[in-house]
């Protein structure tokens, strides 16, 4: 699976979390990826919850949280919507507030993570968030939820 989100917005969230820390590109591709996973995996969910209603758009409610604006994101929204195609049919489309509210999702999530690998990064006595730092903090993740 390729990645459809490009690795600039990511790496600013990264930054924005990190403070005076470095970023290495590959802890920006290593987000970059585990955000396009995590937004494959809701909006299959959501299509689940859309097929239970009859239909055949994902709206905001099939993604269970609120749209946000577009502008106040730094996730752009034509790499959510193609994600958001990844792992669900053809036949389904998404809608624009469903896509805006999938890249506030997203965005979230992924500042969560930066901000735990910033933290792991400091704790390593490092400069730089790495791709391991963004790594182990997904395998932590599970006993923290």
């Amino acid at each position: 699976m390729s990645v459809e989100l490009p690795f600039a917005p990511v790496d600013t969230i990264i930054r924005r979390n990190a403070g005076e820390l470095r970023v290495s590109a590959e802890a920006a591709a290593e987000l970059a990826a585990r955000i396009q996973e995590r937004g494959a995996t809701l909006a299959t969910v959501a299509a689940e919850r859309a097929t239970a209603d009859g239909r055949k758009t994902l709206m905001v409610e099939d993604f269970a949280f609120d749209a946000a604006s577009a502008s106040e994101l730094e996730l752009p929204i034509a790499p959510i919507d193609r994600i958001a195609r990844l792992d669900i049919d053809d036949r389904y489309r998404v809608s624009t507030d469903a896509r805006v509210a999938l890249a506030a999702k997203l965005e979230s999530f992924a500042d969560t993570a930066a901000a735990a690998a910033a933290v792991l990064a400091r704790h390593a006595a490092r400069r730089t968030v790495k791709a391991t730092d963004v790594a182990t903090y997904f395998e932590l993740q599970p006993y923290y939820e």
